[in-house]
Formats: C-alpha cells, sequence, structure tokens
C-alpha cells in the first residue's frame, strides 16, 4: 500500500484529522484519550495490583494508628496511676521531699496535657488526686516542712 491508496482507503484522512484536531485549540485530545485507552489495558494487571496493595497500606495504618492510640491511652493511665500512689501517700501522711513533688507535678502536667489534647480519652479519676496534690504541694510551701 502506498501512500496515496493510504489516504483514498480513509485511514490517512482519519489520521490527518485526528492530529489536527489534538493540535487545535480545543478540549479534545483524541490522541490523548487513544494512548491512554491503550495504557490502561497494557497495565491493567499492574493497576489492579497498586490497588490491592494501597487498600492493604490503609489497613495497615488503620492498625498502626489503633495501636498507637492504645500505647498512648496505656502511658497516659500509667501517669495518672502514679498520681494516684502519689495521693495515696498524702492521705497517709507520708512525708517527701521537695524534689518528690515537683516529679510528681511533672507527671501531672503531661496528664493534664494529653488528657487536654485527646478528648476522647477518659479522665475522671484523677481530678480529686490532682487537686489534692497542688493543695498539699502549696501548704509545704507555705509552711516549708517539706522532708
Amino acid at each position: 500500500m502506498n501512500l496515496l491508496e493510504f489516504f483514498k482507503s480513509g485511514s490517512g484522512l482519519l489520521l490527518v484529522l485526528l492530529t489536527l484536531v489534538q493540535i487545535a485549540p480545543i478540549k479534545v485530545n483524541p490522541w490523548s484519550a487513544i494512548f491512554k485507552a491503550v495504557g490502561k489495558s497494557i497495565n491493567k494487571d499492574v493497576l489492579k495490583m497498586l490497588n490491592t496493595l494501597k487498600d492493604a497500606q490503609e489497613e495497615t495504618k488503620e492498625r498502626l494508628d489503633e495501636h498507637i492510640r492504645t500505647d498512648d491511652d496505656r502511658n497516659a493511665d500509667l501517669h495518672r496511676a502514679r498520681i494516684l500512689q502519689f495521693n495515696n501517700e498524702l492521705l497517709r501522711e507520708i512525708p517527701h521531699t521537695r524534689e518528690d513533688f515537683i516529679e510528681i507535678l511533672s507527671e501531672v502536667d503531661f496528664y493534664e496535657k494529653y488528657c487536654g489534647s485527646h478528648p476522647q480519652y477518659k479522665n475522671n479519676r484523677a481530678v480529686h488526686a490532682v487537686e489534692n496534690i497542688k493543695k498539699c504541694y502549696a501548704e509545704r510551701l507555705q509552711k516549708h516542712d517539706f522532708l
């Protein structure tokens, strides 16, 4: 088939028409659409595998986020346990040094900051203990009677 027969059969005319439409400032890009369709057809298996990997990655991210949240809550629970234990010692009138109070107040700071930034975390067990610790610390400061 020579060039003249190619154009007479209509294939050449279609080729020229598609090229002109592609170049013209029209939003229809036939070559791009054709190449995109061919590319999707060729890469069908790869795209399917990528979508499967993306779904698995999202599931892993969700599970990791849940583990991080659980770990953070467990860490806050440990801080709360230290606060409650210290308050219990105060209630039993066990004397403490100023450094003990400073250390427990840093635990209180962490715990209160965590509770403030995580509204879903239940904080109703240490509120009174924190108040008592702060009150006892203020009294000890006034009286200068740390251990």
